[in-house]
């Protein structure tokens, strides 16, 4: 079973961008450093070898996952009005202040943005609501109450 990577035509291109700059850039890069280790003789002993490996290995494994990201990749469209659904952009009020998120997949969340993700506990408690609707929302720190002003 694939899971579906629901992202911004934006966002994706991020992806794509990242994934040919690990490969042709920082492959490059981490081969010249391998073959740079290698020179200093003794593998056993060279930290300067393993820590080249170690980095070879953490870009080919990110290498797969961005891979398999844009292979699943859907695109989500900014949706206006109506309810909150992926690629809404909403306004809250809690406490007397007003926020604006938007709703994208998880590959780009970051709460401190406002780009919050549709898997996550408050991304699900937004989701088919509208303006005028309250949203209870259970964080750490306790219960936190949003009003939905709007939903662009």
């Amino acid at each position: 079973m694939t899971d579906i990577t629901y992202i911004s035509e934006e966002g994706l291109k991020n992806l794509k961008d990242e994934l040919e700059n690990r490969r042709k850039v920082i492959r490059v890069e981490i081969a010249a450093r391998i073959t740079a280790a290698k020179e200093l003789g003794d593998l056993s002993e060279n930290f300067e070898y393993h820590v080249a490996k170690e980095d070879q290995a953490q870009n080919e494994e990110r290498i797969i996952g961005l891979e398999d990201m844009i292979r699943n990749a859907k695109i989500v469209e900014k949706k206006s009005g109506g309810t909150i659904g992926l690629g809404s952009t909403f306004t809250v009020e809690t406490a007397g202040i007003e926020k604006m998120f938007q709703m994208v997949g998880a590959t780009e969340a970051d709460p401190l943005s406002g780009k919050i993700s549709n898997d996550s506990p408050i991304g699900v408690a937004f989701i088919g609501k509208g303006p005028g609707d309250k949203v209870e929302v259970t964080v750490p720190s306790g219960a936190v109450e949003y009003k939905i002003l709007s939903v662009e």
